[in-house]
C-alpha cells in the first residue's frame, strides 16, 4: 500500500512515524517533508498547497491514500479535488474546513449547534472595530478571522493594545489577508485544553486530552507562538469532562455540519477554555494540532492506518480506538528570535546521540544540506518523552534536549508545569 502524507512539520513527521509502525508496512511518501521525515519516507519536492502537482503525483505513482497534515491545503479544497478524481484522502472538504479557515463561520456554526463559546462580533471596517473596542470590557481578545499559523490572536489588557492590534491586523496587514476581517471577543479566564477527535461525519472518536503551551517564555509569558510544547493526557481532561465535551461540543458540531450538507471527515480539533469546570470553545481546527500530535499519536494503541481508513470509508463506528496507559511530553526547540525574525541554515549537533528507548525526536523546521541536518524554520525540533507518568515523560524529554544543540537554540524549561502542580 502506498501513502502520501502532505506537509513538512513536526505534526507530519509524527504521522509518518506512526504510519511506519503499521503491521501492514505501507510505502510512505511525504510532500515536501523534512530532514527527519526523509529517514522514514520518500520526500517529494512538492509544496503542501500545490494541489495540481500533488494530485498528479498521486495518480502517476498509484498512491492509494493521501493524508493531509496542515490547514492551508484543506482550506484551499484539496479534499474536494481529490474526491472528484476518485482519490482516497483523509481530511475535510473546503466548506467543512471553514471551521478553522474563518472564525466568523465557526461562530455561526457554534451558534446553530448551541455550543458554549465566548461572545464575539466580527468586523471588516477598521473604524467600526475601533469604536466597538473602545466600549468593550477589558481584557478583550482580538482575532484575525483567517489562517494565521496560530499567531493571529492578541489578548489586549488595555484600550491602546486593542487599538494597536486592530490597526496592525486590518490596516498594516501583519497577518496578510487573514487579518482583513477581525473578531473582537470576550476574554475567558480559565485553563486551556485541547481535545481532538477522529470523525467520519457520523461517528466521533475523541482522542486523549492534551495541553499546549503557546507563549514563548516560561510561566506562559511573552509572545504567542505556534506552540512551545505539549503534554498528554492532561489531568484537567477528566473522564467526566471528556464525556461532556463529546456530548455538548464535538457531536453537536459534527451533526450540524452534516445536516447542512458539509459532513466533516478527518480530525476535528477543539481548543477549549475550562472556566470553573465548564468547557467553552475558543476555536475549532480542521486538522491535528502541532505540537499536540507529537504527544497524542505516540499514545495511540490502535493501528493509525486502520483508524484513517475507517474515517475515509465512513465505518468508524465499526472500530474501537484504543490508547496506551502512558504519558507523553513534547519540548519544542526553536530558533533564536522566534516567533520574530531568526536565522536558518545552522547545523544541529547531537542528533545521532539521542536515546531511543523513552524519547522520540520529531523534526519540524529542518533540512539536509550536504549530509548535515540544519535549521530551516522557527520551530526546529519536537522532543517527545514517554513514561508511565507526566513526570517521567517530562524528565525523559529534558534529558534529550540537553544532548542536542544549535546556535541560538531556545526552549521552555517548564513544559507540563500545570500537570505537575508547579508555579502558576
Amino acid at each position: 500500500m502506498k501513502i502520501l502524507v502532505v506537509g513538512s512539520g513536526g505534526r507530519e513527521h509524527t504521522m509518518v512515524w506512526k504510519l511506519a509502525q503499521s503491521p501492514r508496512k505501507p510505502a510512505l511518501y511525504c510532500a515536501p517533508g523534512n530532514a527527519g521525515i526523509a529517514s522514514q519516507a520518500t520526500c517529494v519536492p512538492i509544496k503542501a498547497d500545490d494541489m495540481t502537482a500533488l494530485k498528479d503525483f498521486v495518480i502517476r505513482n498509484h498512491v492509494d491514500l493521501t493524508v493531509v497534515g496542515p490547514e492551508a491545503p484543506l482550506a484551499l479544497g484539496i479534499a474536494d479535488e481529490f474526491r472528484k478524481a476518485k482519490l482516497k484522502i483523509f481530511g475535510p472538504t473546503r466548506n467543512a474546513a471553514r471551521l478553522e479557515a474563518s472564525k466568523s463561520f465557526s461562530k455561526e456554526m457554534m451558534a446553530q449547534a448551541g455550543i458554549p463559546t465566548a461572545r464575539a462580533k466580527s468586523f471588516t471596517d477598521t473604524s467600526e472595530a475601533l469604536a466597538y473596542a473602545d466600549q468593550h470590557e477589558l481584557p478583550m481578545v482580538i482575532k484575525a478571522d483567517g489562517l494565521a499559523q496560530g499567531k493571529g490572536v492578541i489578548i489586549a489588557a488595555t484600550r491602546e493594545q486593542a487599538r494597536q492590534a486592530i490597526v496592525d491586523s486590518m490596516e498594516k496587514a501583519v497577518f496578510g489577508d487573514a487579518g482583513k476581517q477581525v473578531l473582537i471577543e470576550q476574554f475567558l479566564d480559565g485553563e486551556e485544553l485541547t481535545i481532538m477527535a477522529f470523525t467520519d461525519g457520523r461517528t466521533v472518536a475523541p482522542m486523549l486530552p492534551a495541553q499546549d503551551h503557546k507563549r514563548v517564555g516560561e510561566g506562559d509569558t511573552g509572545l504567542n507562538t505556534g506552540g512551545m510544547g505539549a503534554y498528554a493526557p492532561a489531568p484537567l481532561g477528566s473522564a467526566a469532562l471528556r464525556a461532556q465535551v463529546n456530548k455538548e461540543i464535538l457531536r453537536p458540531i459534527v451533526e450540524t455540519l452534516s445536516r447542512l450538507g458539509s459532513p466533516f471527515q478527518g480530525v476535528l480539533y477543539a481548543g477549549l477554555m475550562i472556566v470553573k469546570g465548564v468547557p467553552y470553545v475558543l476555536e475549532f481546527n480542521a486538522r491535528m494540532g502541532d505540537p499536540e500530535t507529537q504527544v497524542v499519536l505516540p499514545l495511540l494503541k490502535t493501528d493509525f492506518l486502520d483508524v484513517i481508513e475507517a474515517v475515509v470509508e465512513h465505518r468508524l463506528d465499526q472500530l474501537t480506538v484504543e490508547w496506551h496507559d502512558h504519558a507523553a511530553v513534547c519540548i519544542v526547540m526553536t530558533s533564536g528570535g522566534y516567533p520574530g525574525s531568526y536565522r536558518s541554515g545552522l547545523p544541529i549537533r547531537g542528533l545521532d546521540a539521542t536515546p531511543a528507548d523513552q524519547t522520540v525526536v520529531f523534526h519540524a523546521g529542518t533540512a539536509l544540506i550536504q549530509d548535515t541536518v540544519v535549521t530551516a524554520g522557527g520551530r526546529v525540533l519536537g522532543i517527545t518523552g514517554l513514561g508511565s507518568t507526566i513526570a517521567e515523560a517530562q524528565a525523559a524529554a529534558y534529558r534529550t534536549t540537553k544532548t542536542i544543540s544549535f546556535d541560538g537554540c531556545h526552549y521552555r524549561r517548564d513544559i507540563a508545569y500545570r500537570a505537575l502542580g508547579l508555579h502558576p
